[in-house]
């Protein structure tokens, strides 16, 4: 400051000095544009970078002379080489012939050709120090954020925080060549990306790819039909709806069938209730004198669970919902599991006819951040889409928004979100709980579901 009223400005050696400085303290964080694409402006980034940002040596917690360690930042899939590594050496000296223990998962891995990056190409090198970036091929365990350290003196560098994704995608391979190809090209693509998912949802069926955004997913897609000729489509996820009860039942399910020798003849009786969301189902044997004999308990409790998983109002899962068998006889010739399992699926079916089923659906934990003079715009939209509004935030002219909203109401959120905030807004979801559908909205499920069914069923 003296030197600057003194003389009215500051020497460029002064404002580099301090702006290195201030980088290195993580005050200043500069902003360059540039294009890779363009070949504009590269060479003045790379002169950036040598000049002022700090070196390993500025560190002081990278150590040249302790034994040595390495983090990996990246993976990628060679067609012909494997897996690829990126690392950086943390700490210490490390040589071509050497090997490292993977700290995660505590395997020895040995490596005998150590390179340096230049574009595609690799330079083999006998030695990288500490603050070098180096490649290794074939690592057998080490994944994306492993640190690999010496067994003597292990070390552990924390991973970079891998953002949960925003949104998923069902996807439905084009023909069976694609879907034999989809488990391999996937594969290897995960090892690549640890911000994606890949998995399938045990009630719809569907195999689901999850990622960070629409572009990010479709970008994915892109890559396995390029890379491992994958030809895939992606449609909207189902939604994961489920049913339950909202009043109690007491009934009886009763079953026979007389067609020559043996019968069939089985009895029960049951209360049903609900119960708090995410108990999923309870059977309790209130059973005494040998009304229903203990063989024939199981079944009943299975021939519920089995009614249960069809559901009763659009064919969801029935959750949250308690049974007590309280009584029942038996024929000691025709009783078997099988009858009291007709049994019980017949209670089952009496009971949802008094026990005011309703429809339940998944609801989403959502966080937007967004500059300030959006959150207005955002707010509404969270009501629009009937969601509601946990908490705001704001830090350095940047708006947090929390909400819970249904599952059903966010499929289309990303491009929504990008037209509304001019593509300056991002945002995290993931599941929460389930909530009742109201009544306008379960309707059409339900008529939607059921004229599935019929066309199914012709």
């Amino acid at each position: 400051m003296q030197e600057f009223f003194e003389s009215g400005a500051l020497s460029v050696e002064h404002m580099a000095d301090g702006l290195k400085k201030e980088i290195t303290n993580r005050q200043v964080f500069p902003i360059l544009g540039v294009s890779a694409l363009k070949d504009q402006g590269i060479r003045d980034l790379m002169n950036f970078i040598s000049e002022y940002l700090p070196s390993p040596i500025d560190r002081a917690h990278l150590d040249t002379k302790s034994a040595p360690s390495i983090f990996v930042f990246k993976t990628l899939a060679d067609a012909f080489a494997g897996r690829v590594s990126f690392f950086r050496v943390m700490a210490g000296t490390l040589r071509s012939d050497g090997h490292l223990m993977n700290e995660r998962t505590h395997h020895d891995e040995r490596f005998a050709h150590l390179s340096t990056p230049f574009g595609k190409q690799g330079n083999e090198i006998a030695e990288l120090a500490t603050g070098d970036i180096g490649v290794m091929q074939k690592l057998k365990e080490t994944l994306t954020g492993d640190s690999l350290t010496d067994k003597s003196k292990p070390q552990h560098w924390p991973p970079v925080h891998i953002p949960e994704p925003a949104i998923a995608f069902a996807i439905v391979a084009k023909t069976r060549n694609d879907e034999d190809r989809l488990a391999t090209g996937m594969h290897k693509v995960l090892e690549e990306d640890p911000t994606l998912r890949f998995y399938r949802d045990p009630q719809t069926k569907d195999f689901l790819i999850a990622g960070n955004g629409q572009q990010h997913v479709e970008a994915i897609v892109a890559r396995l039909r390029k890379r491992y000729h994958v030809d895939i489509e992606l449609r909207a996820p189902k939604i994961a709806y489920r049913e339950t009860i909202r009043g109690e039942a007491d009934v009886q399910g009763r079953h026979k069938k007389q067609s020559g020798g043996h019968g069939q003849f089985g009895d029960c009786k049951i209360r049903v209730e609900p119960l708090a969301r995410g108990t999923h189902f309870e059977f309790i044997n209130a059973t005494f004198g040998g009304s229903v004999p203990k063989q024939y308990v199981p079944a009943v409790e299975k021939g519920i669970q089995e009614a249960a998983a069809h559901g009763w109002l659009a064919g969801y899962p029935m959750v949250d919902f308690k049974v007590t068998l309280y009584d029942g006889s038996y024929h000691d010739v025709d009783s078997n599991e099988m009858s009291f399992k007709m049994a019980a699926r017949k209670a089952f079916k009496a009971a949802m006819e008094v026990a005011k089923p309703a429809l339940l659906e998944p609801v989403m934990k959502v966080e937007v951040h967004t500059p300030v003079e959006f959150a207005g715009d955002l707010l509404g939209d969270f009501t629009s889409r009937r969601g509601k509004v946990a908490g705001m935030d704001i830090n350095d002219g940047s708006q947090s928004i929390k909400a819970t909203v249904p599952m059903s109401e966010m499929l289309s959120y990303q491009n929504d979100l990008t037209a509304m905030t001019q593509g300056r807004a991002s945002f995290m979801m993931e599941f929460d709980h389930y909530d009742f559908v109201p009544a306008p909205q379960a309707e059409k499920i339900i008529a939607a579901a059921n004229h599935v069914q019929i066309n199914d069923d012709e």
